[in-house]
């Protein structure tokens, strides 16, 4: 775990704590893939919540059960990278797993998985379900656009 001083964005001390009780080889698998969801999504917001699981969620919004993307749980011996409208994406490497009405994912045991060109792709088309990050509005123009409704009356 001591690559993640040279990762981008560094990970949360929560984060590397409750990653500190599982297998050395699954937290550095843990943190590679968080590594390439921030890479492709530098905006996102995380958000880490442990249960029986470590799972990460990933969103634009800081809402990430309603406006998440993707998701990373840790279990003993994988990793899983979620998709939380997964069954809307076109699946065409057929590796996307589960059988919910919205959800699937990818289960990965090491990090020569995530080296599969696939990975960046679906993400890629999970942030587009999403619409991407949100485009900033310049603070004057937001004022501008807030008057505007006043005089009309919307």
């Amino acid at each position: 775990m001591l690559s993640c001083l040279l990762m981008p964005r560094p990970p949360d001390r929560r984060l590397l704590d409750d990653l500190a009780s599982y297998d050395p080889q699954v937290a550095d698998l843990t943190l590679a893939l968080r590594e390439i969801v921030l890479e492709e999504a530098p905006e996102a917001i995380e958000s880490i919540v442990k249960g029986y699981a470590l799972a990460i969620g990933f969103s634009f919004t800081g809402k990430p059960m309603k406006d998440g993307f993707c998701h990373i749980v840790s279990y003993s011996s994988h990793v899983n990278l979620g998709f939380n409208r997964g069954a809307a994406l076109a699946d065409p490497n057929r590796v996307l797993a589960g059988n919910g009405k919205m959800i699937r994912h990818v289960t990965f045991r090491s990090q020569n998985e995530l080296q599969r060109q696939f990975v960046r792709r679906y993400l890629q088309a999970a942030i587009q379900q999403v619409s991407g990050p949100p485009v900033s509005v310049p603070q004057k123009d937001a004022v501008a656009k807030k008057k505007a409704r006043k005089k009309t009356g919307r």
